[in-house]
C-alpha cells in the first residue's frame, strides 16, 4: 500500500513540470475531445475531467506551475499572498460542485435538523409526497450535483436550511428559480416552478441540462459565461476558472450573492486543518503543507520525500484550499546546500539554514562541492538562520546510531542523542535512513536530549484503545468522534497504533470536533 501511494504522489500534478508547449498540447487535445464527443465517443464525465484538469489547473495554478518548473525563482514574486477566502474567479471546485455522493440521504436529513425543513414535506415532481431531505437528495442524484451545493444554494436564496419557521413564500420560491429582480411572483408563466419540490427539481435540472451541457459542448453558458472568458460582474472584471464558478455566475450574476454562497459553504463544509497537515488537491494533485493558517506549496518530489511522511497526506477539494492564504514555497529538499550571493554556503534543515564557518568545516564534514546550488537572498530569506556549522559540529544532517549491545536506537544531531522509544516512531520519522551500529562508549560521548516523537500530522493511538489523536505542533489532539474523523478526510489505514509511552511523548492538546448539528462546522473544545 505504501508504494502504491508513493507512486500516486510522485505522479501528481505538483511534481510534474509542465511547459507552456505542453499546456498548448493539452488544450488542443481537449478541443479534439469536444469534437469527438459530438460523435458519442466521450461522456459528460470525460468532458468534466478534461476541463477540470486543463483549464482549471491552467487558470488557477499558472504561477504555481511556473514555480514548479523554475525552483530558483522567488516564490513571493509568483504567488499572491492576499486573503483568498473570496476569489471572484474561483467560487467552488468542480469536485465539490458535482459530487453527488458527498452526502447520503441520512446525512442530508440530519443536516436539515438545524432548521424547520427537517419536518417539512411536499409533493414531489412525480406526485409522491416526500420529506425535504428526500427531495433534495433525489434531485442531487438525478442531476449529478452535490447535495452540499443544493443545500448551500437553498440557504443563500431563502435562508431555508437554518430558518426554524420558514414562511410559505420562502418555501414556494426556495431556490429563487424563475424569479428575476424585476419579475412578479404572480406572473402566470412561472407558476409551474412554484413550490419547494418544483424549485429544487427545476433549478437542479436547469444547472445540469442547460448550464453544464452548454459548458461541455461549446465552452460557455447561455449568458456567455465560461472558463477563461473575462466578464464584468457588478463593475468588476471576473474570469471564471471552472464549470462550478461559471454556473454560479450564470444562476446569479452578482458578486455579493456569490460571496454569500462562498461564506455559507465555508461555514458549513470548510475544514480548518491543523498546523502540520499535508493536503493534496483532488483536482490538480498539488501538495500543500498547512502551517499557522497558511498553505505552503511543495514544489518538488525531492523536497516532499525528504521532509514528509506520505501516509499523512489527506485529499481535499480546491475549495477547501482556497480558504488559506499562500505562504512560502517548500522548493528545496532537506539538507540541500545553497550558496548565497555573498558566497556563504548554507545547509537547509527543515525551515532553518546553517552557514558553514569555513571551507575547512565544509570539507571536514564530507560535503560535496558539486551539490552546492547558487540561489538568491529571496530564496534564503524564507529560512531562519540558526547556529553555524564548524569543524567541531557533529552530524549536522543527523544520523541513526544503534547501541550494538542493547539494540537501542538514537537520533544524533549536533552532538546530542535523542532516544527513539518504539519501532513505530522509527518507521514514521526515519523510514529510509540507514542505522549504524556503534559501541556503547561511542553513544556515551553524546549529550542526551529529548525523545523523538511522531511527525506533524500523524494519526496515533494506543494499541487496544479506541482513542485516536492527531499530532499538531507537538501536541496530541483527541479526535472526538467518527464524524469528525471522516469529515477531515482521514482513514483508519493512516492511524499508527503504538505503545502508551510513545503516545504520551506528546502532551494532550485541545480536542478536534466537528459540529454537524448546527453552528460552525469546526469547533475546537478544550479538554
Amino acid at each position: 500500500m505504501f508504494y502504491q501511494d508513493t507512486n500516486k504522489l510522485r505522479d501528481g500534478g505538483v511534481f510534474y513540470v509542465r511547459t507552456f508547449f505542453r499546456i498548448y498540447e493539452l488544450l488542443s487535445a481537449f478541443h479534439q475531445m469536444l469534437d469527438e464527443g459530438k460523435q458519442g465517443k466521450y461522456s459528460r464525465v470525460d468532458h468534466h475531467r478534461a476541463l477540470n484538469g486543463i483549464i482549471a489547473a491552467l487558470m488557477k495554478k499558472l504561477s504555481y506551475l511556473v514555480l514548479t518548473a523554475f525552483l530558483m525563482t522567488s516564490p513571493t514574486s509568483l504567488l499572491a499572498t492576499d486573503d483568498v477566502l473570496f476569489n471572484p474567479d474561483y467560487l467552488l471546485s468542480d469536485t465539490d460542485f458535482l459530487d453527488e455522493d458527498s452526502m447520503s440521504l441520512t446525512d442530508v436529513s440530519r443536516f436539515l435538523t438545524r432548521g424547520g425543513l427537517a419536518s417539512y414535506t411536499d409533493t414531489d415532481i412525480d406526485g409522491v409526497e416526500r420529506t425535504s431531505g428526500e427531495i433534495i437528495w433525489n434531485a442531487a442524484q438525478e442531476f449529478e450535483l452535490s447535495p452540499k451545493f443544493l443545500l448551500t444554494l437553498l440557504q443563500r436564496e431563502q435562508s431555508l436550511v437554518e430558518d426554524p419557521t420558514p414562511s410559505d413564500d420562502q418555501l414556494a420560491w426556495a431556490m429563487g428559480y424563475a424569479v428575476c429582480d424585476d419579475c412578479s411572483k404572480d406572473d402566470p408563466r412561472i407558476q409551474k416552478f412554484k413550490g419547494f419540490a418544483s424549485q429544487v427539481h427545476y433549478a437542479a435540472a436547469r444547472i445540469r441540462e442547460s448550464y453544464l451541457d452548454d459548458l461541455e459542448t461549446r465552452g460557455y453558458t447561455e449568458t456567455g459565461v465560461g472558463p477563461g472568458i473575462e466578464i464584468t460582474i457588478d463593475n468588476t472584471s471576473v474570469t471564471p476558472v471552472n464549470f462550478a464558478t461559471s454556473s454560479l455566475y450564470t444562476y446569479t450574476p452578482h458578486l455579493h450573492g456569490n460571496e454569500n454562497f462562498v461564506t455559507i459553504w465555508e461555514r458549513w463544509f470548510g475544514q480548518e486543518y491543523l498546523t502540520g497537515s499535508l493536503l493534496q488537491d483532488k483536482d490538480t494533485g498539488g501538495i500543500w503543507l498547512i502551517q499557522y493558517s497558511e498553505r505552503r506549496p511543495i514544489t518538488s518530489r525531492a523536497a516532499f520525500f525528504s521532509r514528509f511522511n506520505v501516509n499523512t497526506v489527506v485529499a481535499v477539494s480546491g475549495t477547501t484550499l482556497e480558504q488559506y492564504s499562500i505562504g512560502d514555497a517548500i522548493s528545496f529538499p532537506n539538507y540541500s546546500l545553497l550558496r548565497s550571493p555573498g558566497g556563504t554556503v548554507y545547509l537547509l534543515v527543515d525551515d532553518t539554514r546553517r552557514g558553514f564557518t569555513s571551507q575547512e568545516a565544509f570539507r571536514s564534514l564530507g560535503f560535496n562541492p558539486d551539490e552546492v546550488v547558487d540561489v538568491s537572498w529571496e530564496d534564503l530569506d524564507v529560512y531562519t538562520e540558526t547556529t553555524p556549522i564548524s569543524v567541531e559540529t557533529v552530524y549536522p544532517q543527523g544520523a541513526l546510531l544503534q547501541d550494538n549491545t542493547t539494540g537501542g536506537v538514537f537520533y544524533i544531531e549536533n552532538a546530542v542523542k535523542h532516544p527513539i522509544v518504539s519501532r513505530e516512531i522509527l518507521a514514521n520519522q526515519f523510514a529510509d535512513q540507514t542505522i549504524v551500529p556503534v559501541d556503547p562508549e561511542n553513544l556515551d560521548s553524546y549529550e542526551r536530549g529529548d525523545e523523538v516523537g511522531f511527525a506533524e500530522g500523524t494519526l496515533i493511538g494506543v494499541t487496544g484503545s479506541p482513542d485516536i489523536f492527531v499530532v499538531s505542533e507537538g501536541d496530541r489532539r483527541p479526535i472526538t468522534d467518527e464524524v469528525t474523523f471522516f469529515t477531515y478526510g482521514w482513514n483508519f489505514n493512516q492511524v499508527v497504533w503504538t505503545n502508551e509511552r510513545s503516545v504520551l511523548l506528546h502532551p494532550l492538546g485541545e480536542a478536534v470536533s466537528t459540529d454537524l448539528d448546527g453552528g460552525d462546522q469546526i469547533e475546537v473544545a478544550s479538554k
